[in-house]
C-alpha cells in the first residue's frame, strides 16, 4: 500500500468551512483539493477528508484526534481555539464547534503514567481536570 490511510469526516453541508477552520488553527497546514462534494486538507503533515455527506450521520466522542502538547502554552492554545463554540469535557476531551471530538493531552501523560508509584495520583489528579495542567500533573 504506497500511501497514507486518512479519515473522513462527514459534515452536513459544513465541510469546507470546517477544513478552513481546521486549518486556520493548526499552523502546517492548507486545503490540498477541494469540489462541492469533498474538501482534503492537510493539518502538520495529516491528510484528512471532509464530505458535505448530509444530514444522516453525526460524530460522536467514540472517534476523536488526540494532539500531544509539549507545554501548558500548547494545551491553553489548542484546548481554547478547538473549544470556542463547541463542548468541554473532562480528561482534556473537547467537542469543537463542528462536533468533532478532540482530546488535548500533555505529552508528558505517557511517562507520568508509566511510573507505577507516580500512577494513581496521576490518574486521580486529571479525573478531576477538565483542561489538562502540567504543573498539577507534575505535582500529583
Amino acid at each position: 500500500m504506497a500511501k497514507q490511510i486518512y479519515p473522513c469526516l462527514w459534515f452536513d453541508g459544513q465541510a469546507k468551512a470546517a477544513a478552513s477552520y481546521y486549518c486556520s488553527i493548526f499552523k502546517e497546514s492548507k486545503i490540498l483539493s477541494e469540489n462541492p462534494i469533498v474538501v482534503q486538507f492537510e493539518l502538520k503533515g495529516a491528510i484528512f477528508m471532509a464530505l458535505n455527506g448530509g444530514p444522516k450521520y453525526k460524530f460522536t466522542p467514540a472517534t476523536s484526534f488526540v494532539i500531544e502538547c509539549d507545554t501548558q502554552n500548547e494545551i491553553d492554545y489548542y484546548w481554547e481555539e478547538l473549544g470556542k463554540g463547541g463542548r468541554y469535557d473532562q480528561c482534556g476531551w473537547l467537542d469543537d464547534k463542528f462536533g468533532v471530538s478532540w482530546q488535548i493531552v500533555p505529552s508528558i501523560l505517557h511517562e507520568l503514567m508509566a511510573d507505577p508509584v507516580k500512577a494513581p495520583g496521576v490518574i486521580d489528579a486529571f479525573m478531576k481536570m477538565s483542561k489538562f495542567d502540567i504543573e498539577a500533573l507534575k505535582n500529583a
